[in-house]
Formats: structure tokens, C-alpha cells, sequence
């Protein structure tokens, strides 16, 4: 396996790939049919992210067409260095060589991760989960099609078709060299990872992400920004679960009632500390654990603190590390909050939603990472390298 592809041969394969998907897009759909008619169980987020038609192939073919906009990441001068006696050093952008990404359902990952690893130079193994078999290996299939159909082997893309088991056990004992691991998924697929790898690996982990609406917010905009974040696509984990009000907040009842019944026509279950479940349509939970889960479903968790301080606090305790928002006219409060808030994305006054490759604009994602090394946030093209030095001499010795 040649790995040391041109951009121009990488990009060919990615446009081959983009025309296979809209060629054959009616066979993605039937494969995919077969996957949806077949999932058994009750996760409404799964489903929603077993599913693929129309909208969700072009996604997938302008993920790519991004790719191919895109800049090559690999070979990227990142530092120069003259040492007095002569030697010229520089650090260069170079791909990690072996990606393994392990998720669940997504058959549209199948597609942008690969993607991406390919045009960074990477060879990618895909563990998609069972329940998007049959998309996962259709969609397989044409990414072999697009590399034979410019002369490169098939191996720089390969499916891991393991169970639970099997895949333990490669974790353990991997057959071939595996530079990096990014599983994308649960909670507990990611510690079923962790537990077993033999590599580094980077948590795309959960979101559990908090807006703070400020003592000095625009109300209008802090319904509009939260609806959205909490009920356009419920199975993202750029979704929001939890939202704080501040305690002092001038007309705070009648912004909380229009909150709780903009949440009731979405048919969002509520849930509210003890000052909010005095409210009609609001239950109150047992245990403050809820305040670190995620739900990727339509329920929310509200409650009140009495200061951004409190809220910083309560955000860099609870919160996945992920997306927090802050609701203020206050450019000074946000600025504070947006510095302190130990999350990989902090917004002032905009949905959670945007957290996302393709949003950010990096032509897609790998993961979204809330790990800090090497890399934080969504993942896209340019992150999916190492560095490498190169020396140059003439006979110097130390």
C-alpha cells in the first residue's frame, strides 16, 4: 500500500466517491431500509441516527466535496529551526498512519470519517455498530469501488464486521499496527474502549451541555436559542440538557412559564430543582446525579443559581466538557464566562447546535473531542495528523 499519495490522487478518489453516493443512492436507501425495518429497540435517538434518505446523502456528498476543497493537511511546515552549527531542522504535519474509529448506528460516519482520514493520509478501520450493517457495508463497498477506480489499494479503507467479542479482543491484541482509536458513541461504549485499548485513544464523549440565561439577557432570544437547542435534532450531542436562570432576573415567572410552555409543545419533559418544580408541568427529581446526565431525548433539566459565578461553577462540575452557552447583553459577564467555562466550545448568546465540523467550517468530522490532547472540539481534516521532524546535516556531530 503506497502511503504516500498526491493530494491530486486523494482528491480524485473523494470526487469518485461523491459520484458512486449520488449514483447509487437509491441502493444506500433500500440497505439502509433494511437496517431501519430490523431495529428493535426504543432509543429515539439511534433510530434517528440509524436513518438515512435524501437529505442525509447529501450531507454525505458535500462532506466530501468539502474534503476536496479542503487543503492537503499532510506535509504542513509547522516549525524552522537553523542550529549555529548548520543543521537546518523543521517540524512538518505527517498522518498518524492507523485509525480505528468504533460507532454506533450512523451509517453517514461511514462516509466523513473516512473521508477524512483518507485525505490526511491515514488508512481507517471502521467498527460500525450491527444495527447499520447493511448500509455500513454498502457504503464500504463504494469506497472500494472509488480507490480501484484509481489504482489504489482497497486496504486504506477496511471494515471491522466483529462482535463484541472479537472486537475486545483486537483491542487487546490488535492484528495490525493501530496509531489511534476514537470511539464515537455512549458512555459505555467509550469505556468499553478505554478499558481495552492497547493505543492512544480520544473520547468523542458526552454532551451534557448548559445555557446560563443571564441576569441581563434578551428573553426573546434566550427561548428562541434554547428551543432550538434542545429540540431540533434530540440525538446530536450538541443538544441541550440543562438550563440555569439567573435567580435576580427581572420578570423571571413569566419568562420561565413561556419557557415551560414552548418545551410543553415539543412534548419535553421537565424537570426542575426546587424552585422550578413549584412550577405547573415541571417534576422534581431525587438526586442532584441528573444534573450529569444526558439524555438524547426530549427532557430537560431547569434550574436557578444566584450569580454567573455560581453558574461557572455549577457548569465546570456537572457539564460534559463539551458546549455552554451564556444568555447576556453583557459582553464583559460573557467574556468571563466564555474564559472560565472548562468546555470545548462557549458561545455567547447562539444554540449549542453549532457545535459540528461542518458548522465551524472543517468540511465534516471525525468526533467531537472533549478530550484536551491532542486535540479539542470537533475533529476535522487538519486535525487528523502528528508532526514529524526532519533534519538536515552534513557531517554534524555532538
Amino acid at each position: 500500500m503506497n502511503r504516500n499519495l498526491t493530494s491530486q490522487q486523494k482528491n480524485a478518489v473523494l470526487l469518485s466517491m461523491a459520484q458512486l453516493i449520488a449514483a447509487e443512492k437509491a441502493v444506500i436507501i433500500k440497505a439502509n431500509k433494511i437496517d431501519v425495518e430490523s431495529y428493535r429497540g426504543e432509543d429515539i435517538a439511534m433510530y434517528d441516527r440509524l436513518k438515512v434518505d435524501e437529505e442525509k446523502i447529501e450531507g454525505m456528498i458535500l462532506s466530501l466535496q468539502q474534503l476536496i476543497a479542503d487543503v492537503d493537511p499532510v506535509g504542513k511546515d509547522l516549525f524552522h529551526f537553523t542550529h549555529e552549527n548548520g543543521l537546518k531542522i523543521t517540524n512538518k504535519s505527517a498522518p498518524f498512519g492507523t485509525v480505528l474509529i468504533i460507532y454506533e448506528s450512523r451509517p453517514d460516519v461511514t462516509v466523513e470519517a473516512a473521508g477524512i482520514a483518507f485525505k490526511s493520509g491515514n488508512k481507517i478501520l471502521l467498527k460500525g455498530g450491527k444495527e447499520s450493517l447493511n448500509s455500513n457495508l454498502k457504503i464500504v463497498n463504494l469506497w472500494h469501488k472509488a480507490l480501484i477506480e484509481n489504482n489504489i489499494s482497497t486496504n486504506w479503507v477496511e471494515y471491522l464486521n466483529y462482535n463484541r467479542a472479537k472486537i475486545q479482543v483486537f483491542l487487546e491484541n490488535p492484528t495490525q499496527k493501530v496509531d489511534l482509536i476514537v470511539p464515537r458513541g455512549g458512555e459505555k461504549l467509550i469505556a468499553f474502549v478505554k478499558q481495552h485499548a492497547t493505543c492512544p485513544v480520544i473520547v468523542s464523549g458526552r454532551g451534557n451541555n448548559f445555557i446560563y440565561v443571564d441576569i441581563e439577557a434578551n428573553l426573546n432570544l434566550a427561548l428562541k436559542v434554547i428551543l432550538n437547542a434542545k429540540t431540533a435534532k434530540i440525538s446530536a450531542c450538541n443538544a441541550v440538557d440543562k438550563v440555569i436562570i439567573n435567580s435576580n432576573l427581572i420578570a423571571k415567572e413569566t419568562f420561565i412559564k413561556k419557557l415551560i410552555n414552548k418545551l410543553l409543545k415539543f412534548n419535553v419533559e421537565i424537570l426542575g430543582d426546587v424552585e422550578l418544580s413549584a412550577f405547573e408541568n415541571v417534576s422534581s427529581f431525587d438526586s442532584d446525579e441528573i444534573w450529569f446526565k444526558e439524555f438524547l431525548d426530549y427532557k430537560i433539566v431547569i434550574g436557578t443559581v444566584n450569580s454567573s459565578e455560581e453558574a461557572i461553577a455549577k457548569i465546570n462540575k456537572y457539564g460534559g466538557g463539551h458546549s455552554a452557552v451564556i444568555i447576556t447583553k453583557n459582553d464583559k459577564t460573557a467574556n468571563t464566562f466564555m474564559e472560565s467555562v472548562d468546555s470545548a466550545a462557549v458561545y455567547q448568546n447562539a444554540s449549542t447546535r453549532f457545535t459540528d465540523g461542518g458548522e465551524f467550517g472543517l468540511g465534516g468530522e471525525l468526533a467531537i473531542s472533549t478530550d484536551k490532547l491532542h486535540h479539542r472540539g470537533p475533529m476535522g481534516l487538519q486535525h487528523l495528523v502528528t508532526n514529524k521532524w526532519y533534519i538536515y546535516g552534513d557531517g554534524q556531530i555532538r
